[in-house]
């Protein structure tokens, strides 16, 4: 049987893995520049991890809705189904340890079940949009994060085209592997953000 919890621990895990590796590349970087982290206020990079824990959490929430199959309760946008708050069911759409399309019980996961997963990862993307572009603003003049904080943008600015074109284009593949890349690429410079830069007293 296919567990969705296992399916979505494994992307997640290829997250951390690419964290990892921005974090040695950034590191390798130092070395072979000769350069030191550059100082910068504890405030700001305390921002940057906020940034990146939401952003993880959202990943998680989009591995859910992924190895759920749940892109396609909603096919409009910002409304679903024809409304602003359609019947869901929490409790079963996410109950984590249970086999793909079926509830604990082994009975078929319902549709309002898959409606709660994908309004779910719609509202935490609402609350991750604003701390990040918050986070943006905050670091935009930040001169040590220059060209980090610009790509970051424009990332976050790919992530809301290609999460929209999923609902209202019914899923594409290039929209998919643009949305789940992107995410990872956001990931990537947030890490290399931490990595090049340390606070100062």
């Amino acid at each position: 049987k296919l567990f969705p919890a296992i399916v979505s621990l494994h992307l997640l895990g290829g997250y951390v893995l690419l964290a990892l590796l921005a974090w040695q590349a950034a590191q390798a970087w130092h070395r072979d520049s000769g350069n030191l982290p550059a100082g910068v206020s504890i405030g700001l990079r305390r921002s940057v991890w906020l940034a990146l824990v939401m952003l993880f959490a959202q990943a998680a929430s989009g591995a859910w809705v992924s190895t759920n199959y749940a892109v396609l309760a909603c096919t409009e946008f910002p409304q679903c189904q024809g409304g602003w708050w359609p019947a869901m069911d929490f409790a079963q759409g996410f109950e984590l340890w249970r086999p793909l399309g079926l509830g604990s019980q082994g009975e078929p996961i319902s549709f309002q079940a898959l409606t709660a997963i994908h309004f779910a990862h719609r509202l935490l993307a609402g609350f991750t949009i604003l701390v990040l572009g918050a986070v943006v603003l905050r670091l935009w003049n930040t001169k040590v994060l220059h060209r980090a904080t610009r790509l970051l943008a424009a990332l976050l600015a790919l992530q809301v085209i290609t999460g929209v074109s999923n609902v209202v284009l019914g899923w594409p593949l290039l929209a998919a592997v643009l949305h789940t890349g992107g995410a990872g690429a956001m990931l990537a410079v947030l890490v290399w953000m931490l990595a090049i830069t340390q606070h100062t007293n």
